[in-house]
């Protein structure tokens, strides 16, 4: 299954994130401000909420240039928002801006050749096949 934070951070008011696509481009975020934290090799995460159990999650996930994501089945829904940069997985290459939803059931690897930075949704943690 994911990782899940050492500490849960759950809702108790909405957060608003303003002006996503290209924020973390050059010239944008001030990534120093957000908690990064080892998450898999070559990748980083920054945990937006968590919730108990086998509850949905979001995070910023940062993947450095040439960073691989074993491959994994989803439980539940995925959402993955490219912020910055591009990844690959088993349905081609997708670039800033584009969402990707994966339904139940559905499984992949991902890999990033020049690094990339996401938003990632899930409705249930994910269920890792292979081991690290």
């Amino acid at each position: 299954m994911l990782n899940e934070p050492t500490q849960s951070r759950s809702l108790s008011e909405p957060l608003i994130f303003n002006s996503l696509l290209g924020a973390f481009d050059v010239g944008g975020v001030d990534q120093s401000s957000i908690e990064w934290k080892p998450f898999r090799d070559g990748i980083e995460i920054s945990w937006i909420y968590t919730t108990v159990g086998d509850g949905p999650s979001a995070a910023f996930l940062r993947y450095q240039p040439g960073a691989k994501l074993q491959r994994h089945q989803h439980a539940g829904y995925e959402h993955i928002l490219i912020l910055s940069g591009s990844q690959i997985d088993d349905y081609g290459e997708h670039f800033a801006g584009t969402l990707l939803v994966h339904p139940p059931g559905t499984s992949h690897g991902i890999r990033s050749e020049a690094g990339c930075i996401v938003l990632a949704i899930w409705e249930k943690p994910v269920v890792f096949e292979t081991a690290e």
